[in-house]
């Protein structure tokens, strides 16, 4: 009886020792979304994951480009103290699977069936070896120009649908005194114009040999010249106060008139959104001239965590960022469209229709392109490369054929 009595203390101790150790799902995230429609839709998740029995710590890194949250994340997996969860990106994935430092997190897209809602491109890209190592949340569409509803039809001006349009819309704007275009002087908004302009002056064949494949006779090519020297135009559109401006501030400026357009990925529409502006009387979006769909998927990544309740958030963490709740209510204030294929889109605005109509066009035709300037096409060294060589030349006299060449050995250089 004594033996059996000790026996049951001991299990019940070491039961409740147990459920001490193991406080829940954790889960320590690590994001840049922190502008107000970004802070706004982070926030979604943060919720989800709190009715749903988790304990999230917030690591919120400021930097829309997300170069200082990398800065960051290697100074945590240097030091062997990894979050559980990082936004990342393209490429990016594969290079830190490749340090050994990922988790795999099969099992949760495996029941949940990620395999038949997601396309199969976005889903390449969440995949490291065959096993799935990364949670896609959306697909931003990078090549769009927002408008000022009121500026445009005070000017008698429609949206533009060729550069030629563009130029001469900006010619008038100026002309009258208007800053044309809304821009920060950061080296990848540089590149997020530079490669609307690239697709819309070469089309998609040339988009993908150049910042995909690095295909030097495209990178040297007479076009190429011709995409720089669109670049010198939109360089005179901007205004004297650029340098250094955060994205959304400059998407601030055509909210509150005082800039025409901005060349930004649809989450400058959940700026719009935040600020409770409507697409089509506030605000207008059409996508840069020139035909194809510039792809930019947000996803997070889980990296290799010590602790039953840590891999526990890790697994409660991608379920919910897959999940068709998340996937609709995150997009709708994100600006971006689910990446999940099942999703019902009758709450999305008109924007968002047109996104979801060309991704799908897009797919079918083969200009669906993944984004060099958002991490999405190449790895960092050579997409930092050909954005190094942009950002010189915008800020610069540099001839069109003098960064044509600088690309061409900046790549070389890079490999």
């Amino acid at each position: 009886m004594f033996m059996k009595t000790t026996l049951a203390a001991t299990t019940a101790a070491l039961t409740i020792m147990g459920t001490a150790s193991f406080a829940g799902p954790q889960a320590e995230v690590l994001h840049y979304w922190t502008s107000g429609g970004e802070a706004k839709s982070v926030a979604v998740l943060q919720k989800e994951f709190a009715d749903n029995g988790g304990t999230w710590t917030d690591m919120p890194v400021a930097g829309g480009g997300g170069d200082a949250a990398m800065t960051a994340l290697r100074a945590r997996v240097l030091s062997g103290n990894a979050p559980t969860a990082v936004q990342l990106k393209g490429p990016a994935i594969q290079e830190w699977y490749e340090e050994g430092v990922l988790a795999d997190i099969s099992s949760v897209a495996e029941a949940n069936g990620w395999a038949d809602v997601l396309p199969a491109n976005i889903a390449s890209h969440m995949k490291c070896e065959g096993t799935w190592c990364a949670a896609p949340v959306n697909v931003h569409r990078v090549d769009w120009i927002w408008a000022s509803a009121d500026i445009l039809k005070a000017n008698g001006i429609a949206l533009p649908t060729t550069w030629d349009e563009f130029n001469a819309a900006a010619d008038k704007l100026q002309a009258a005194g208007i800053t044309p275009l809304a821009h920060g002087g950061q080296s990848w908004q540089d590149a997020t114009v530079f490669e609307a302009v690239a697709l819309g002056i070469g089309g998609a064949d040339f988009y993908k040999k150049a910042f995909v494949e690095l295909d030097d006779a495209t990178l040297t090519s007479d076009t190429m010249v011709a995409v720089f020297d669109q670049m010198r135009k939109m360089r005179g559109y901007v205004d004297p106060n650029f340098s250094g401006r955060d994205w959304n501030l400059a998407t601030a400026m055509v909210m509150n008139g005082e800039a025409a357009f901005q060349i930004m990925g649809d989450w400058a529409k959940g700026e719009f959104m935040a600020a409770g502006k409507v697409p089509g009387e506030d605000f207008l979006c059409i996508s840069t001239p020139g035909d194809g769909f510039l792809y930019n998927v947000d996803s997070f990544a889980m990296f290799d965590v010590d602790g039953a309740d840590k891999k526990a958030g890790q697994d409660l963490l991608a379920k919910l960022v897959v999940g068709k709740t998340f996937q609709k209510t995150f997009n709708l204030n994100k600006g971006s469209i689910p990446a999940r294929t099942d999703v019902d889109l009758a709450d999305f605005d008109s924007c968002a229709h047109l996104s979801a109509s060309d991704m799908a066009a897009s797919n079918d035709n083969g200009s669906l392109l993944p984004s060099y300037a958002h991490g999405m096409a190449l790895r960092g060294a050579q997409s930092g490369a050909i954005t190094d060589v942009v950002t010189a030349h915008f800020n610069s006299d540099m001839s069109s054929a003098d960064a044509v060449a600088m690309l061409s050995k900046a790549i070389k250089n890079s490999m």
